[in-house]
Order: C-alpha cells, then sequence, then structure tokens
C-alpha cells in the first residue's frame, strides 16, 4: 500500500531488497557477497497485516493455561467448602490425656470492646485523603487526553518546558527536605547533621547525573520529540483504546478476586493436633493438611501466568489497532479495529499470548530470584558470581528475543517461536536495532509525567493547607494523590510506548516491501539508528544509504 509524492510520482523506501527490481537495473551490483544476499532475500516472504482468516496457534499453552485455571478454581471452592470451621478456635483446646487428643473446652472468649477514633484530627485526615483520591481519580481521565493532546500538537514545547524542571524540582524537593528536617527538632535528633549533609550531596549527585545525560543526548530531542508526536497521533486516532484496556484491567481483577478468597481459606483446611512442647507437657496446635502448600503454589503460579498473559494481551490489542490503521489508506480509519484485534486476541491466538505469557512469568521469577539472592548478607563466593552472570545473560537473551514479538503476532498472526524468528530476522535485513527504538523518549515521558504529578501533588497540598485543619498531615495526603496520579500516567505512557514500537515493526514491514504506508511516519522513522553491525551488508566499505 504506497502513497504517492506530491508531484505525482510513486515515493518509495530503497532497501537493500527491492521485489520490485528487474534484473536489467538491479538496486545492488553484481558482487558475489551481494548476489548472496539477494538470494537470501528473495527466500522469505512479504510481510504484511493478516486480515483474512487467522488459525488457532500455540494450543498446547492454551490447553496448559486453562487446565492451570481450571485446577486453581476446583481446588479453591473445595477449600472453601471444606474448610475447618475450628481453625481460628484454637485457643479453646485443650489436651486431654484420657483420649490423647485436644478438646474443644468452653472458650473464656475477650472482653468486647470498641475502639473510636478519639481524635479528630484522624477523621478528618481519613475524610480529606478518600476526598483527595476520589478527587484525583474523576480527574484522571481528562488529564490523560489532556497530555496527549498536548504530546499530538504541542510536543516540542512541552518538552523543551520540562527538561529544566527535570533538574529544578528534585533540586527545590532536595533543599526542602534538608531545611525542613533541620529546622525539626524531632527530624534534627533523629537524622544527624552528618546523616543529612551526606544524601543532601549524594542527591544533588544523582541530578548531575541527569544533567549530564540531558547534555549527552542534546542532538536527539528533536527526534525524540517527533517520534511523540506520531505516537500521539496514532493513539489518538483509536482513543477507543483508553475504554477497552481498563476493561481488561478490571476483568483481572475479577479473576483475582475469587483466587483471594480462596488463599483465605486454604490455610483453614487442617485440624488440631496435640505436641509435645516440653517435658511431658502437650499444647493443641493446628496443623494444615498436606495439600495446602501445595495449592498456594499453585494459586500463586496462575495469578503470576494470568497477570502477565493480561499485561500480553494489551499489548496484543494495541498492536492489532494500530497496524490495521497503518496500512489503512490516507485519510481512512479501519472499521472494528479494536473489535477485531480483541477477537484475534482471545481467540485464534491466545495460545500464542499465553505462550509469552509464561515467558515472562518465567523471566520475572527468576529476576526476582537473582535480585533477591544478590541483596543478601551471604558471602559472595566466584561460584555465585558465576551462575548470577549466567543467570543475567540468559534473562537478557530472552528479553532480546521477546522484544516486538506480540507486535508481530498481532500483525501476522503467527505462533510465538515463527514471530520471534520473523521479527529479528525482519529487523535484520532492514538493519533495524531489535533493542532500539527511541529510548530517550521514554525516559522524557517518564520525566513529564513526573514533572506533572509533581506540579499536581504542590497544587493538592496548597488547597489542603487553605482550605483544611491539615497541618503536617496535608504533605502525606499530596504524597498519595501523587503516587495515584503518577501510576495512571505511568500507564498511559506504557501504552504509547508500545504504540510507537508497534509503528516501528510496521515501518519495518513497509521498509521491507519497499511501500510506504505512512508518508510522515516514514519521515520520522527513517532518521532512527540502524545496526551498525550489520552496515557492511549493502555496501562493504561505505556508509550505508539512509532511507
Amino acid at each position: 500500500m504506497g502513497s504517492s509524492s506530491a508531484g505525482g510520482e510513486e515515493t518509495r523506501v530503497p532497501t537493500f531488497y527491492d521485489p520490485s527490481s528487474s534484473p536489467s537495473h538491479p538496486l545492488l551490483s553484481k558482487h558475489p557477497e551481494h548476489e548472496g544476499i539477494e538470494a537470501e532475500a528473495e527466500s522469505y516472504l512479504q510481510i504484511t497485516y493478516n486480515h483474512g482468516p487467522r488459525t488457532f496457534q500455540d494450543l498446547p499453552f492454551l490447553f496448559l493455561f486453562i487446565l492451570v485455571s481450571l485446577a486453581t478454581f476446583a481446588f479453591g471452592i473445595f477449600a472453601a467448602v471444606h474448610h475447618n470451621s475450628k481453625s481460628g478456635k484454637i485457643s479453646s483446646f485443650y489436651y486431654d490425656p484420657s483420649t490423647n487428643s485436644c478438646q474443644l473446652g468452653n472458650s473464656t472468649g475477650y472482653p468486647e470492646s470498641l475502639v473510636y477514633l478519639s481524635s479528630s484530627s484522624s477523621s478528618v485526615l481519613v475524610k480529606n485523603l478518600v476526598w483527595t483520591l476520589v478527587v484525583t481519580l474523576i480527574v484522571s481521565g481528562p488529564f490523560v487526553l489532556f497530555v496527549l493532546w498536548l504530546l499530538r500538537h504541542y510536543a516540542k514545547q512541552v518538552v523543551y518546558i520540562s527538561l529544566p524542571f527535570f533538574v529544578i524540582i528534585p533540586a527545590c524537593v532536595n533543599v526542602f527536605w534538608f531545611v525542613a528536617c533541620t529546622v525539626s527538632s524531632s527530624c534534627r535528633d533523629a537524622f544527624p547533621l552528618a546523616y543529612r549533609i551526606v544524601v543532601l550531596i549524594f542527591v544533588f549527585l544523582l541530578i548531575g547525573i541527569i544533567v549530564w545525560i540531558i547534555i549527552a543526548n542534546w542532538h536527539r530531542i528533536e527526534l525524540t520529540i517527533r517520534v511523540i508526536q506520531i505516537g500521539a497521533e496514532a493513539l489518538a486516532k483509536n482513543l477507543a483504546l483508553f475504554v477497552v484496556l481498563p476493561v481488561l484491567s478490571f476483568g483481572l481483577l475479577a479473576y483475582f478476586v475469587p483466587i483471594v478468597v480462596f488463599l483465605v481459606f486454604t490455610p483453614k483446611n487442617g485440624k488440631v493436633v496435640p505436641k509435645l512442647h516440653s517435658g511431658s507437657q502437650y499444647h493443641c496446635l493446628w496443623k494444615e493438611d498436606s495439600w495446602v502448600p501445595a495449592y498456594f503454589t499453585l494459586a500463586i503460579i496462575s495469578m503470576m501466568w494470568s497477570a502477565a498473559t493480561m499485561v500480553e494481551a494489551q499489548v496484543y490489542v494495541i498492536s492489532g489497532t494500530i497496524a490495521q490503521w497503518y496500512f489503512s489508506r490516507e485519510g481512512s480509519r479501519p472499521s472494528r479495529g479494536i473489535r477485531t484485534s480483541m477477537r484475534n486476541a482471545f481467540g485464534p491466538s491466545f495460545g500464542t499470548i499465553c505462550f509469552s505469557g509464561l515467558v515472562m512469568a518465567a523471566v520475572r521469577f527468576v529476576r526476582a530470584v537473582v535480585d533477591s539472592a544478590r541483596r543478601e548478607d551471604a558471602a559472595q563466593g566466584v561460584v555465585n558470581l558465576i551462575i548470577r552472570g549466567c543467570a543475567n545473560f540468559l534473562l537478557s537473551a530472552i528479553d532480546f528475543l521477546n522484544k516486538f514479538t506480540i507486535n508481530f503476532a498481532a500483525i501476522t498472526g503467527e505462533t510465538y517461536c515463527s514471530s520471534a524468528k520473523m521479527t529479528y530476522e525482519l529487523l535484520r535485513r532492514n538493519l533495524l536495532s531489535a533493542v532500539f527504538v527511541e529510548t530517550i523518549s521514554t525516559r522524557i515521558l517518564a520525566g513529564i509525567i513526573f514533572i506533572l504529578s509533581a506540579v499536581y501533588a504542590f497544587v493538592v497540598c496548597a488547597i489542603l493547607k487553605a482550605a483544611s485543619a491539615l497541618e503536617a498531615e496535608s504533605y502525606f495526603v499530596a504524597v498519595l494523590a501523587f503516587v495515584l496520579l503518577i501510576a495512571i500516567l505511568g500507564y498511559f505512557v506504557h501504552v504509547l510506548e508500545n504504540v510507537i514500537e508497534t509503528i516501528y515493526v510496521c515501518y519495518a514491514i513497509d521498509r521491507d516491501k519497499g511501500d510506504v504506508s505512512k508518508q510522515d511516519v516514514h519521515e520520522v522513522y527513517v532518521l532512527l539508528p540502524i545496526d551498525r553491525q550489520d552496515r557492511h551488508r549493502i555496501h562493504p566499505g561505505r556508509s550505508p544509504l539512509l532511507v
């Protein structure tokens, strides 16, 4: 699906292999190495968005996921129905020597008491906290749309205005806490001056690193702005994603609720047994059934796999929707794009999503174990260092292979393994990096949402100071409002990053075919760095032609 330039001439993207090139006018010279590259390129089928019916893929992982989920619910229902109601009355049991067992006696109970919030300040704090968080949730939706509008139309102004605040806000907060702690007698006594100075200097060193990062990447700011604008434009054309994605998240929450209830009832499956405590004295203890730890393991695995699968499903829906927009004709919008992506995600490709979710859950689990072992105080041996190094290398390799895999699967409907292989080969053929889109855009977006959330927290704090009886508690409420808003905006940035990565894969497909589906996208993504390791594959000894 190519587009035409203003002069009526067809705009084509030169690549090292152009399927439309005729034998009499080859794109490459007839060097033996180049002929081998042409033969390699011709062996690949042209990749495009699969609009037709898709076949079910990776069915073993789909069946395994269903089996794990059914087992989790089946054993969970059994645990809830057959729990022992005596589990909460262990203090009422006594050991009966005549029967050599524990018997339920008369419970002495505890005197009933009511706990009241005697402090009026506590009730004021709770009231203001609840209202602040509710208002933050209400305004977060329009706020996200406002941020999207700014990034779409005024990304350059937003970025350049935000850059100084990347330094100003942390510096002001650093100075503020130092002065506040110095003025407060309790903080001054708990935190000596020497420690306060060390922390102050350390934070300023971190701010210096931020300044160095900004200066070192200054030449890429303009490119970053254009990449962000492209992603914001694509997301603005598919605003229904902001409805579908939260619904999927709430669906995951609804899936977790019964499992949490099952986990509450599971430890209540067991019996009261006597145990020799000291000498000849016996005490009554609660002994869980032998299958309880196994169910906990099953439930935790099910929750981790389900959470990772839902994240991958959201990426799939985003990628499928954006890909349909990308490959549609200029000026037209694909009908039922999100509906089609949802049907593919939870239909033919759900096994692929389950496979990807299992891989990502395993990677996160192993990485958590490695990080936990690294934080232990045990002596660091050479063997431990080698094992951790191998584990980190393996996890990095998996992340490398998984990059863009679900995006590609959403576009083509291929299996997980085929998508990982074909994505790597697609990017390699076109000298595009499989691990880099424009990482500086992620950092800038993170900085922007941090600044916006911090400004919102300052406003909340000022309002609470002026309109409520809160004193130091207003800072606590403002911090919670900051955390809530930055979490919501962080999710927005996560969606925008997936949009940018999907467009990157679509651009690679266009480049592979020598086609131009979205001219404005090509004008920006063509400026992204190429894979320097494969430069020699086009023109040995010369700089590659940047399309």
